[in-house]
């Protein structure tokens, strides 16, 4: 009914199948001081002063804020994000970003108007082994 696959003895996904379609929202108004970590891609509107894993996609929206360290396999990044980041494949800086810290990325777009005060270490770093998930 919601679009999960069926599993070989017939019986529906369960809550695996949701979870595979599930983004985690901290909206606007909203303000976590702590660790995050997420297993499917995570949207912040709101402000979180800690460290954050995702396994998935990171959504740092207009009105979001990071104030800690990121660990992610892709971001998107309009608002404020102050700290370190490791973005396993795609880092996209929109024009409304405010960046401050050390990036360590695979590949890196970065649009005209963004602030972008940081150290960038791109590419080797992340083929040589060690990409999110993988062991150092």
């Amino acid at each position: 009914m919601f679009g999960g696959k069926k599993s070989e003895n017939g019986s529906g996904g369960g809550n695996q199948a949701i979870s595979a379609i599930s983004n985690n929202l901290i909206t606007s108004g909203t303000k976590i001081e702590g660790n995050v970590t997420a297993n499917s891609d995570m949207r912040i509107d709101g402000e979180l002063y800690g460290n954050l894993s995702c396994q998935g996609k990171i959504v740092i929206g207009a009105e979001g804020k990071i104030i800690g360290d990121i660990e992610c396999q892709n971001a998107v990044i309009e608002g404020i994000f102050q700290g370190k980041l490791r973005c396993g494949e795609l880092l996209n800086i929109r024009e409304t970003a405010q960046i401050n810290g050390e990036i360590t990325t695979d590949k890196l777009m970065v649009q005209a108007g963004a602030v972008f005060n940081v150290v960038c270490n791109m590419g080797s770093l992340m083929k040589a082994g060690q990409g999110i998930g993988k062991a150092s």
